[in-house]
């Protein structure tokens, strides 16, 4: 009795150790004296195991005389089958060895098979646990919900400017699931940029909730990130929610990478745009692509070039490994010196007719039937009527008087070039509002050092508004000289 009640036991704390369900115990008791009983009475044995553990088997070599047979029950007939129950005292010590090892093996085997189930569809997530061992630079992971995988992070994916001992808690991104005859093996990495993409998963609810993706990362470990990220709703800023309130949620991140910079930038389908945003902090005059040869020709200032390089080409590097387009620099100075046909500040193709010359519905303040008299008579943009007088609006059926003079004033407001040679006067010189705070600009910065304030790059859509500035004063001067004529 008390041998029973000692099995019982261990089947217990078998079932709690190992969280096993009720038909994965039967399987494995049902294995385990299946090769007890194999062991004693051969391997053609037939069992039956009931779930108190009482098995019922035939003679070894499952075939028994009548008269035999008859010993034991004198009504038994050619065909029957003689059943003997067997108890647990009966079985040798080699019984117990066979079964102790079929169980032990049909327990790792559902071990092997829970890990990979579990593990094979979580790539790219991040697993805390605490450093077990220290093998020639690998350390040996033990997770914290699930302490019998076998998790290791090879020499190769760690950052080599964090040291680790024995016991330390540690946070690693799944980078792969490896079959080994041991089992599957989890390969973690703190050097990958899927272990920054996990990081700020963890920090920034947008991204958990799938309205901020992050599109692209470039790593170089220990050093500099550089991310793009993308927002699927026009209302939510993906690198403000990246940074968060006074930079906090980047700041996690980067205490995480113990003070690794890092460059969050706008992701853009457009590759001449996104090559001008990966080059952040560094402001990009003008972009040229080539698609055949998938190479970005990048054109910046003289005071910009050493930025746009980094130290030892950092920059460029990593934005080029952002965009996957080879990226190439040039100065202002040796782009004209290369006689190239491109001119630096011309506008960006298609911005010569949405801004300099719009079409007339395009303008803000003229009314719908105005417009279709316009182009009924032949002026399609603002081209057409710029030149026109008031006399001349007014020999067009169904334009009054009114509209001719207001179409007079939308002109002139789109072709005066303000502030022309003009000094401004005391009191539009109070009306002028401050330049923002540093202070202020480090909450919406891009970009993060290892001191926690703002990096040497500053908000990454800088370098795009500098462009679109350059436009927008080619765009008054060309105007105002349109109506000096």
């Amino acid at each position: 009795m008390a041998g029973q009640l000692e099995i019982l036991t261990a089947i217990r704390e078998l079932t709690n150790t190992k969280q096993l369900d009720k038909s994965e115990l039967h399987g494995l008791l049902f294995d385990g004296i299946t090769a007890a009983l194999a062991k004693k009475h051969g391997p053609t044995v037939q069992a039956e195991v009931s779930i108190d553990v009482v098995a019922e088997v035939t003679d070894p070599a499952r075939e028994v005389s009548l008269e035999e047979a008859r010993f034991e029950d004198p009504e038994f007939q050619v065909g029957d089958v003689l059943e003997e129950p067997v108890d647990f005292a009966e079985f040798g010590r080699m019984a117990v060895l066979a079964a102790k090892q079929r169980i032990i093996q049909r327990v790792r085997e559902g071990e092997r098979t829970k890990i990979r189930d579990e593990f094979s569809s979580r790539v790219g997530d991040l697993l805390s646990g605490e450093v077990q061992q220290i093998e020639r630079g690998k350390l040996v992971i033990m997770l914290n919900k699930f302490r019998e995988a076998e998790a290791v992070i090879p020499y190769r994916e760690q950052n080599h400017r964090e040291h680790f001992h024995q016991g330390d808690p540690v946070r690693a991104v799944l980078k792969r699931v490896e079959e080994t005859p041991k089992g599957p093996r989890l390969m973690l990495s703190r050097g990958d940029p899927m272990f920054v993409k996990a990081l700020f998963k963890l920090e920034v609810p947008e991204i958990q909730q799938g309205i901020v993706e992050i599109r692209a990362a470039a790593r170089e470990v220990g050093n500099r990130t550089k991310i793009a990220v993308f927002s699927r709703d026009d209302s939510v800023d993906p690198v403000g929610a990246c940074v968060g309130l006074k930079g906090s949620r980047v700041q996690a991140v980067v205490n995480e990478l113990q003070g690794e910079r890092i460059d969050i930038v706008p992701w853009s389908a457009d590759p001449e745009r996104f090559a001008k945003l990966a080059l952040a902090p560094a402001r990009v005059a003008r972009v040229f692509s080539d698609a055949a040869t998938k190479t970005i020709q990048a054109v910046v200032d003289e005071d910009q070039l050493s930025l746009a390089i980094g130290r030892n080409g950092q920059n460029v590097r990593l934005a080029s490994e952002l965009t996957e387009w080879k990226i190439e620099l040039y100065s202002s100075r040796e782009w004209m010196e290369r006689g190239s046909d491109q001119q630096i500040f011309a506008p960006l193709p298609g911005e010569v007719e949405q801004n300099v010359n719009p079409r007339l519905a395009e303008i803000e303040g003229l009314e719908p039937a105005t417009v279709a008299v316009l182009e009924e008579a032949g002026y399609r943009t603002l081209d057409d009527i710029i030149d026109l007088e008031r006399e001349d609006f007014l020999r067009l059926a169904g334009i009054a008087p009114e509209e001719a003079d207001r179409l007079m004033t939308i002109i002139d407001e789109l072709t005066t070039e303000e502030g022309s040679g003009e000094e401004p006067s005391a009191a539009d010189a109070s009306e002028v509002p401050e330049p923002p705070q540093n202070e202020d600009r480090s909450a919406d910065s891009g970009t993060i050092g290892s001191d926690g304030g703002a990096g040497d790059a500053t908000n990454a859509t800088d370098g795009d508004s500098s462009a679109e500035s350059d436009a927008a004063a080619a765009e008054t001067s060309g105007r105002g000289k349109r109506k000096g004529e």
